[in-house]
C-alpha cells in the first residue's frame, strides 16, 4: 500500500498536520515510521477517511436521476453575453464550470449567490496518477 507523509495525508484530508497526529494518536490512523524515519500513514486508510469525512450539502431537489454524480453548490460566477454564459459554482472544496445557453441561466433563475446542483454524466472519466506513475 502506498505510504503517505503526514503532512500529505492533511493536505488530502483538507485538515492541519496536527489534527492528523491527533487521529494517530487517538487510533483512527495508524502511522508507522518510513526508512528515513518519518511518520507515515497507509493512503488506504487516508482515502477511506477522506471518504468518511467528506460533507456536501444534501441535494434538495426531488428527481430522480440516473446521473450518480451531483454536486450541490453556490453560484459564485456568472458570465453572460447574448446567446451562451459561462456559471461557476462551488461545491464543498470543487469548482464546478459549466457552459450553457444565456436563456438557461434565465430559466432557471441562476444568481450570485443562489443554491444550484451540477450534475455531471460522462461517459468519459479520465484517472491520472501523479509523476505519470502507473
Amino acid at each position: 500500500m502506498p505510504q503517505l507523509r503526514i503532512k500529505d495525508a492533511a493536505t488530502f484530508l483538507g485538515v492541519s498536520d496536527d489534527t492528523v497526529r491527533r487521529w494517530v494518536d487517538s487510533g483512527a490512523l495508524v502511522a508507522e515510521t518510513d526508512e528515513a524515519g518519518r511518520k507515515v500513514v497507509d493512503g488506504y486508510q487516508v482515502a477511506l477517511l477522506a471518504r468518511d469525512q467528506a460533507h456536501t450539502a444534501t441535494d434538495p431537489s426531488t428527481v430522480g436521476r440516473s446521473a450518480r454524480n451531483r454536486f450541490v453548490g453556490l453560484v459564485t460566477d456568472i458570465k453572460t453575453d447574448t446567446v451562451m454564459a459561462q456559471v461557476e459554482l462551488q461545491c464543498g472544496p470543487f469548482r464546478v464550470v459549466s457552459l450553457m445557453s444565456s436563456e438557461a441561466v434565465r430559466d432557471l433563475g441562476l444568481e450570485l449567490g443562489s443554491v444550484a446542483i451540477a450534475v455531471v454524466k460522462s461517459t468519459t472519466v479520465i484517472v491520472e496518477t501523479p509523476q505519470g506513475a502507473s
